[in-house]
């Protein structure tokens, strides 16, 4: 909806990772240089790590996206919790390898035949593991024996473990030896600085076709990274429901008045989310508690979950008559047009 309002050819903050708006940060940069330079070793794994929103799977895609041309076959596989022999089927899968069974023997048996098949083609393999955190050590050792593999002499099957801090954990714990060994590259990915921050948000809206409409404050950025923290997953939702705000409010200027009221709306969210949540977590004890507090309590909660609904009935409010406004207008143009 805000997007026709301030004239933007698509929603420029969506959380979706399209590739148009990878921005290419300081910490950026120097995560995809930690990759290019294991690729160019040809063999071993290469890690790269970082807390949740940071832009692992955009930077992944802006990768793949560069290698097309080269003589490498790629494969992405998400990970989610697998045995050794489902980690080999769905490496299989990935490649397209058919198998008639899928015993371990016959897995790695194909596997084999696609290594040795493209390196007769002259061509080298890399899988993509992102969310490799997932990966228990039956797994991550699965993957280094099938990195083992050598044909002419040379390693053709190269490994990028892409995770969350949790990966570190496992692949630098003790029995790990021999993974670790296999480690050719490593990089931690970090936050964006409030500069950062703030060419972040002005690139993804000139992509998204902004003309200064709305203009922002230039203390909204700040406000933003202190936030947000310089998490680009956290200022997106923050900054899609600002833009959603100027929108209701009609606003042409962004200010940190406006900001912080957002922010308050997301607090507000945050609390009620915490709530619920502690009372599923909690221990039988807390949780009758929570389930039958004293009646201060219960009145608190009850004003929290009002003031909430409150917002929400009137932002759906405003978002009705606006679009009934739109139809109208739209109707009286097709009426002159007639004429």
């Amino acid at each position: 909806m805000y997007d026709g309002f301030y004239n933007l050819t698509k929603k420029p903050f969506q959380l979706n990772t399209d590739p148009d708006f990878f921005f290419n940060s300081a910490i950026h940069k120097r995560a995809m240089a930690y990759m290019r330079y294991g690729l160019t070793q040809g063999e071993g794994f290469v890690v790269i790590i970082g807390t949740p929103g940071l832009g692992k799977t955009m930077l992944v895609k802006e990768l793949v996206k560069t290698l097309h041309n080269q003589n490498i076959i790629i494969g992405v596989m998400v990970s989610s919790q697998m045995g050794a022999k489902d980690t080999l089927r769905v490496i299989s899968t990935i490649f397209g390898l058919p198998f008639d069974s899928d015993d371990k023997a016959t897995l790695l048996a194909g596997i084999e035949k696609f290594i040795r098949d493209s390196a007769e083609q002259r061509k080298r393999i890399l899988l993509i593991v992102d969310e490799a955190q997932n990966l228990p050590t039956q797994s991550l050792e699965e993957l280094r024996m099938i990195s083992n593999f050598e044909m002419y002499g040379k390693i053709v099957f190269q490994i990028f473990l892409i995770g969350q801090k949790q990966l570190g954990r496992t692949i630098f714990a003790p029995e790990m030896q021999q993974l670790k060994q296999r480690i050719v590259a490593t990089f931690q990915l970090e936050p964006l600085n409030v500069e950062e921050t703030k060419q972040y948000i002005l690139f993804r809206l000139k992509k998204a076709g902004w003309n200064h409409k709305p203009e922002f404050d230039d203390k909204v950025f700040h406000r933003v990274h202190q936030f947000t923290e310089g998490i680009p997953r956290r200022i997106n939702t923050l900054c899609d429901r600002i833009l959603l705000f100027g929108f209701l409010d009609e606003l042409q200027v962004i200010s940190v008045d406006s900001v912080e009221k957002v922010i308050s709306e997301l607090d507000d969210e945050i609390a009620l989310e915490t709530i619920e949540e502690s009372k599923e977590a909690s221990s039988p004890a807390l949780k009758q508690y929570m389930e039958d507090p004293s009646i201060e309590h219960r009145v608190a909660d009850i004003e929290k979950r009002m003031l909430a609904l409150q917002k929400t009935v009137d932002k759906e409010r405003a978002l009705l008559r606006k679009a009934l406004l739109i139809q109208l207008d739209m109707g009286e143009i097709y009426d002159e047009n007639l004429k």
